[in-house]
């Protein structure tokens, strides 16, 4: 009887004892279930197209901008750049960012007015900018009404910034609105309106893509390109336009921004750190960008290119020239309320003896 009793208890501890090491074992395999599954869990990736060219200190912001991004709490975000239009012109990126292909890109107007045409206003609008300075004061007011116009479509904007003037580089002489008319222009395929109203102004506009520019100048396909003096050197136009037209026609302005849907799947809290790193991002391609259009021009100088300096007398021509198409331009490529909004703010924000434009 007591054998019995005593079997019972040993039975009865070995049972305790392997319960015990069961519930530690499998304690054990829920942790490293728990490991694994958070390895396993992999930081949200963004995907950027820009027609930046790869290298350049766009594209170095921008990597810049992407590791903070990675060292974001919770694992970061992974961000992808394809640079130098490897993904397409503008209006094929937004293509692919609207069935998912891309989540974010860096865009010129061209891009961005493929989502809103209201962004059309700070470049659309030829020698409307007495400086870059008061180009920003205007995007600073009007800022809120475009996000949210680009918001509604489904993008979210993460910095805006320039790339400093547009000049004109030709391949024979132009100094005047007159002297452009007879030579063949660049314009970026797809934009309908930019071929329209060019042509209705008297000039020849021939609509290709970017990485078509520089065999179109040596083909004779084009003898004109509108371009920042960084991207003219980058692109080795001024090889073949060696003259360069110091008229400031418009700033290059551009966005970078990312799906809604892309933005929305991240948390609340990562976000706002992703948006301080792009502010950043933005403001040193800005400052960068504005450096190098200097340096630019400086260097394309010691390669040949002929800077064609212009006087009070010509810039009134060139003036003259892009008001004549500001009622095309009205209404038609930019919304009226945006375009008088614009000569609005100006009107109040320059000294009573320039209140241009009427």
């Amino acid at each position: 009887m007591r054998s019995g009793s005593k079997r019972r208890q040993w039975i009865s501890r070995l049972v305790t004892v392997l319960v015990m090491v069961l519930v530690v074992a499998g304690a054990g395999r829920d942790g490293e279930l728990s490991t694994a599954r958070a390895a396993a869990v992999k930081p949200p990736k963004i995907r950027m197209a820009t027609l930046a060219p790869k290298g350049s200190s766009f594209h170095q912001s921008l990597q810049m901008m992407g590791q903070k991004w990675r060292e974001a709490p919770g694992g970061g975000v992974t961000l992808t750049i394809y640079t130098d239009g490897t993904m397409g012109g503008e209006a094929d990126v937004i293509r692919r960012m609207r069935i998912g292909q891309l989540q974010a890109a860096m865009l010129t107007i061209v891009g961005l007015s493929e989502i809103d045409e209201s962004i059309n206003v700070l470049e659309y609008m030829p020698m409307m900018f007495e400086s870059l300075e008061e180009m920003e004061y205007v995007l600073e007011l009007l800022r809120p009404t475009l996000e949210k116009k680009m918001l509604d479509k489904g993008f979210v904007t993460l910095f805006w910034g320039d790339a400093g003037w547009i000049r004109f580089f030709t391949s024979e002489p132009a100094k005047y609105p007159e002297d452009l008319k007879k030579m063949k222009i660049f314009v970026w395929a797809g934009d309908t309106q930019q071929f329209d109203l060019m042509k209705a102004a008297g000039y020849h506009p021939v609509p290709l893509e970017t990485s078509d520019i520089l065999t179109g100048l040596q083909t004779g396909m084009i003898d004109a390109v509108p371009s920042t003096p960084h991207y003219a050197l980058a692109g080795q136009f001024y090889r073949q336009a060696k003259y360069m037209l110091k008229v400031n026609w418009a700033p290059l302005l551009g966005a970078t921004v990312v799906t809604k849907k892309a933005w929305d799947s991240l948390d609340a809290g990562v976000r706002d750190l992703l948006l301080e790193a792009a502010a950043e991002a933005g403001r040193e391609i800005k400052t960068q960008s504005r450096l190098e259009a200097e340096e630019s021009i400086e260097a394309m100088k010691k390669r040949g290119l002929v800077v064609q300096e212009v006087g009070p007398e010509i810039e009134a021509r060139w003036r003259a020239a892009a008001e004549d198409i500001y009622p095309k331009i009205r209404g038609s490529m930019v919304p009226e309320e945006i375009f008088d909004d614009v000569q609005r703010i100006i009107r109040e924000s320059r000294p009573a003896d320039r209140k241009e434009p009427q």
